[in-house]
């Protein structure tokens, strides 16, 4: 591969200008595409055949006009001391729904007195809009002529909110500020490390080209499929990250042959075929890991993967096809006599010393290498410790929502008026498979079993289906659509059905947005060991053919447990548990988000891999050419551990800026990610990988001969090529 990457990189050389235009021609023309199209994301997380999602169906073939409209709930509260049933407040009431009613798409509007459901002391209730569409047809139009007309009663001092349900008001979006602080930040470490501001200021440049073209092409592609509004986030979050990293390892290796005397042009061709190797193997690891989200088999999770897979493809192709076309142009100003010299004198990069000298960090390490790792692997397995009482689920709008916005308010006033299940209401379907006269008494008896259940508040009078086969009953539990014990009603309830089928051949079917969350959330926890043993398996066999070597693989995927444990053990401590989410900006104390997880090990899996590669690969080149394996680790951490350093730095940096969002969802996947890379690159690679190394000695790179022989040989670092450069 390193061949063709070199010719590869003497091809754009000799063609930088149309390369370059021809990349920023690419990002213009789907800009363009783009803007024509206007595609849109939802916020929704489905997934088929689950029993929520059949018993919904059911309930939809059943009573038919459900399925083509949309309601939404407008939640009012009364001044203090007043009550609703105030001729104020009734006649605002009524002024505020006729102006709702005036758009075309709004077929009744409900006032709460109609409804009959104010709170017992009558200071809160909800009126209810039917809308003549389906949720995700309800315009933009539409939802600003109603938060308009809200001010209808909150200027009369009546507090009023909406609870949107499928229909989405508050938007996932971008802050805009925190990610350029993550990028800005990104720039000082690629400063600090290259000691100048424009080499700095290159691999931002070449991140954003193909964050650019990534996020274009997604766009277009949600114009014809149905994508998550998360899906594009993650793309973003991971392609921004990796660009700058990717083009950081090209650039650094460019400079170092730069220092070797090559011209620029010879600079770009081994750069890119060397480092370049790296970069596409790194790449692949990642996109592997990401397009094994599809094992799971689940629709949404799948093109989550997919689509950031997209931008770290882009990532890998504008690192080794545009960014040698931009070094071409600017590559003689990334010498060290052009870099900032008081940039250099701060990074002490024009001190000359020794490999022994230059590594205190790998000296302490070496040293001390037994309790340096006792030390490390107890600090990793003691954040584990949380994930073992791990809570998967889906955000309800009263722990992924800010108190800023309308449905999180909403929320909060029904919680206050009606109590925590009010919010996790539940819908049960009796399927009767043989209707007979007693069929109606039957099932009455059913429900009135079901409603002596532990944690139920309430239940409804029984909804009987035109076929006479399908009844509906709603439950309004005890407790929050979060709470454990609302997991365990559905599951009692399902459990009830198996009685219920033998004795009177009526199948009880559960459904509800809780419910749908509560199964959505056990398919993923389901999927997880299979995903997880996967990755650890094919993490080990790709790095037996890089390595030549049993043990090192080894090492690596016992350090990424460890890396994964402690990053979901920490997620649980501060999220689920409730430790410091104030510090870190969380809404509400809640489960783990119910496919972070999932992510965490794909993208996680691939960055750790990439840290072990660029580390270890040195540490072997060193000891092949010495047969000393003390010499190899120092000298590993020497000339790789800077560009692994400044490389997680980056990735912190930007996931930290994604983390600062105030949106639970991407909060929780931008700490994760943070806070898997620190421990990954800082405590596995940096700490406990040389120094288990050292108490391996010779035999880490122990491997038997007749599996050497059939491994295929995959030169990451393209030295075989070099050579053969470098002999000519």
């Amino acid at each position: 591969m390193a061949k063709y990457l070199y010719k590869l990189a003497q091809w754009s050389v000799k063609y930088k200008k149309s390369v370059v235009f021809s990349t920023v021609a690419i990002l213009a023309l789907l800009a363009v595409i783009v803007f024509s199209l206007k595609p849109s994301f939802n916020g929704e997380f489905t997934i088929p055949n689950t029993p929520a999602d059949k018993a919904a169906n059911l309930i939809t073939e059943e009573f038919e006009g459900i399925a083509s409209q949309s309601t939404l709930d407008i939640v009012v509260k009364a001044p203090d001391t007043e009550t609703l049933e105030s001729e104020e407040a009734q006649l605002k009431m009524k002024e505020l729904l006729t102006e709702i009613s005036k758009d075309s798409t709004v077929v009744r509007a409900v006032s709460p007195t109609e409804l009959n459901n104010l709170n017992t002391d009558k200071t809160i209730g909800y009126a209810q809009v039917t809308f003549a569409v389906e949720a995700d047809k309800v315009s933009e139009k539409t939802k600003e002529h109603i938060l308009n007309s809200l001010n209808i009663t909150r200027d009369a001092g009546i507090q009023t909110e909406i609870r949107g349900g499928d229909i989405i008001f508050s938007e996932i979006e971008f802050e805009g500020i925190y990610e350029v602080i993550g990028i800005g930040v990104a720039f000082i470490v690629l400063a600090i490390t290259f000691g100048s501001f424009i080499a700095a200021g290159l691999p931002i440049l070449i991140a954003l080209l193909g964050l650019g073209i990534s996020l274009l092409g997604i766009m277009i592609g949600a114009y014809f499929i149905d994508l998550n509004s998360i899906s594009i986030i993650l793309a973003a979050m991971l392609g921004l990250a990796v660009g700058i990293d990717y083009s950081l390892f090209i650039i650094t290796r460019f400079k170092i042959e730069l220092a070797n005397g090559k011209t620029i042009m010879n600079a770009i061709a081994l750069a890119t075929g060397t480092a370049g190797s790296a970069v596409v193997f790194a790449g692949l690891t990642v996109i592997i890991g990401l397009l094994g989200l599809a094992v799971a088999q689940i629709p949404f999770l799948t093109l989550m993967g997919v689509s950031a897979a997209i931008s770290i493809l882009i990532a890998v192709l504008i690192s080794i096809i545009t960014l040698p076309a931009i070094l071409a142009m600017f590559g003689h100003r990334l010498s060290p006599a052009k870099e900032n010299r008081y940039l250099r004198k701060f990074t002490g990069k024009n001190k000359k010393t020794d490999y022994v000298n230059s590594n205190k960090w790998a000296r302490l390490v070496t040293k001390h290498p037994i309790l340096v790792s006792l030390v490390s692997i107890a600090f990793l397995a003691v954040l584990t410790i949380p994930f073992f009482h791990m809570n998967l689920g889906l955000p309800s709008d009263g722990t992924a929502k800010t108190t800023e916005m309308t449905e999180r308010r909403a929320y909060d006033l029904l919680t206050e008026g009606y109590g925590e299940g009010f919010n996790s209401q539940l819908v049960v379907a009796a399927k009767v498979n043989e209707v007979t006269e007693s069929t109606p008494q039957i099932v009455q008896e059913i429900a009135q079993e079901i409603s002596g259940l532990k944690n139920i508040q309430t239940i409804s009078p029984l909804i009987p289906g035109p076929s006479g086969k399908i009844f509906m009953i709603q439950i309004i539990p005890a407790s929050s659509p979060d709470d454990v014990k609302t997991k365990d009603l559905v599951n009692v309830i399902r459990a009830k059905s198996e009685d219920t089928e033998k004795e009177h051949s009526i199948e009880l079917l559960v459904t509800g947005t809780t419910a749908m969350n509560i199964d959505i959330s056990q398919q993923l926890n389901d999927a997880l060991p299979l995903f997880a043993s996967l990755i650890v398996i094919l993490a080990y066999i790709l790095l037996v053919m890089v390595f030549r070597s049993l043990l090192v693989p080894l090492k690596a995927v016992l350090g990424f447990l460890l890396t994964l444990g402690a990053t979901l053990g920490f997620m649980v401590f501060v999220v689920q548990d409730g430790h410091f989410i104030d510090l870190f900006g969380f809404p509400a104390q809640s489960p783990i988000l119910a496919f972070l997880p999932v992510i965490t090990i794909g993208i996680l899996f691939g960055l750790a891999m990439d840290y072990e590669i660029f580390l270890v690969s040195k540490m072997r080149e060193i000891y092949m050419h010495t047969g000393d394996s003390h010499k190899a680790i120092l000298h590993g951490v020497r000339d790789s551990g800077g560009v692994v350093t400044a490389a997680a730095l980056i990735m912190m940096a930007v996931f930290f800026g994604f983390m600062m969002n105030t949106d639970a969802m991407i909060k929780s996947i931008g700490m994760a990610l943070a806070f898997g890379v620190f421990f990954d690159a800082f405590i596995v690679r940096m700490t406990i990988v040389p120094a288990v190394m050292t108490l391996m000695g010779k035999t880490a790179w122990y491997i038997p001969k007749w599996l050497d022989r059939i491994l295929p040989n995959i030169d990451v670092e393209g030295e075989s090529f070099m050579n053969k450069v470098e002999n000519k």
